[in-house]
């Protein structure tokens, strides 16, 4: 794994100040995710500002972002907010990842015709417009990649929340094996370290104990929901943030769990607009 550089580092010791990490506990990167009392909000009311140490993250990638949401952490994405935005935010003392899809097309992108369509597979179910990648095929994505860690790096965001890293589990029309998903995220991974950029390990809850080391913090959608949340306990260990949101669960049907895990845990709407429902 190659360590990120030394915006890395500051993140890593602004995460032992908010989380309250032990010193003695050896983290290579990370978020700067805190862990203090939350105030009870519902998803029509979050995006006011709190009059807490809210300190549970955002996650919104429809719509303008609202950079007054009190959440230490904005999970948004990188071709949508524009570079004034992440100035905010990070003026704040904010830490801001972009979200970027490395594991599939996206047709509305502008630069999504920079590919060949032979890297193109099946399209994902439920979402129009989005093709899995043959993740094989490093020689082509690497540099297609490269461009977009770029553009998040340009724009002043901390670090990258990687999407669609498990076409391995998935029907994507190509023979993909856990050993072409095991080197793919680790080359998404080394990208971001190069760029001096945190990365986070997005689902693939299969393959966390392998690629933990590599990673600097996790983001999962649904664990509560189908009873997988101690698959990230590798995270936890290691000292590492685990980045949680429920969609359809109500939080009392999850929070004391995954808190209790160490997680940071919202409810959102599964559009993932402004709305939030931090747990307590």
């Amino acid at each position: 794994m190659n360590a990120p550089g030394r915006e890395g580092a500051a993140l890593v010791r602004m995460l032992r100040r908010l989380a309250g990490v032990a010193a003695s506990i050896a983290v290579s990167a990370a978020c700067s995710i805190g862990s203090g009392p939350t105030p009870e909000a519902t998803p029509e009311s979050a995006s006011e500002p709190g009059t807490g140490g809210d300190t549970r993250w955002q996650y919104q990638l429809q719509g303008a972002v609202d950079t007054s949401v009190p959440a230490r952490t904005f999970v948004i994405d990188l071709f949508d907010t524009p570079e004034s935005v992440v100035e905010e935010l990070k003026a704040g003392g904010r830490t801001v990842i972009c979200y970027v899809n490395v594991g599939a097309s996206e047709d509305w992108r502008a630069d999504s015709a920079a590919l060949p369509a032979e890297v193109r597979g099946t399209e994902l179910a439920d979402w129009p417009g989005e093709f899995w990648y043959d993740v094989r095929r490093a020689d082509l994505l690497e540099p297609f990649l490269a461009s977009r860690f770029d553009l998040c790096r340009e724009k002043g965001f901390d670090g990258v929340e990687a999407d669609n890293v498990d076409g391995w589990t998935n029907d994507s029309g190509f023979d993909l094996t856990a050993e072409d998903q095991l080197a793919y995220n680790r080359l998404v991974a080394r990208l971001a370290h190069e760029r001096s950029l945190t990365i986070g390990l997005k689902n693939d809850l299969d393959q966390v104990a392998e690629l933990e080391p590599d990673f600097d913090f996790a983001v999962n959608e649904q664990c509560a929901q189908y009873d997988e949340c101690d698959k990230l306990e590798p995270f936890v260990r290691a000292g590492k943030p685990v980045l949680h949101v429920e969609y359809g669960l109500g939080t009392g049907a999850f929070c004391a769990e995954t808190t209790g895990m160490g997680f940071e845990s919202i409810r959102k709407p599964r559009e993932l607009t402004v709305p939030r429902e931090p747990c307590p």
